[in-house]
């Protein structure tokens, strides 16, 4: 049977981005940083399967994007082309427990971020609203 492609209501999210404060602050380091732990959570998680073998090289290319969203240049898009996120999501069946596993780990890792890898904490609220928000139209199959 075909795989039924799921699309969100409402069409891609009009969310506010990051403050550019956030790169400011943190700089790319600390990015790649939180990334990497990002990915070690991602790793234990329930949903380890959606990801390549090579964890690191995943968080690299994941903080690659994250440094250009928070603020910082558009590493992503000069290494690896236009993010096009749902479309390179497309392949995975992401539903909305995946959704919610993905955030979990996102949120263990923001738990410290402050402390850990100087996030500005002013800055949390907004950031973890735009996590929220955009995975949602990451959500491809229903159930």
């Amino acid at each position: 049977m075909e795989r039924q492609i799921y699309i969100p209501p409402g069409g891609p999210p009009r969310v506010q981005t990051p403050s550019p404060e956030i790169y400011a602050t943190m700089g790319e380091e600390n990015i790649f940083l939180m990334l990497a732990d990002f990915y070690r959570e991602l790793e234990k998680s329930s949903i380890r399967g959606m990801f390549p073998p090579n964890m690191q090289k995943a968080s690299e290319k994941s903080a690659a994007f994250f440094v250009g969203l928070l603020g910082g240049p558009p590493l992503y898009h000069q290494r690896y082309g236009n993010p096009a996120m749902r479309a390179r999501h497309m392949p995975f069946v992401i539903d909305e427990a995946g959704r919610r596993e993905w955030i979990a780990c996102f949120e263990r890792v923001l738990e410290d971020a402050p402390a850990k890898y100087n996030f500005p904490e002013e800055h949390l609220l907004g950031f973890r609203i735009f996590l929220i928000e955009f995975s949602g139209w990451m959500v491809n199959t229903a159930g």
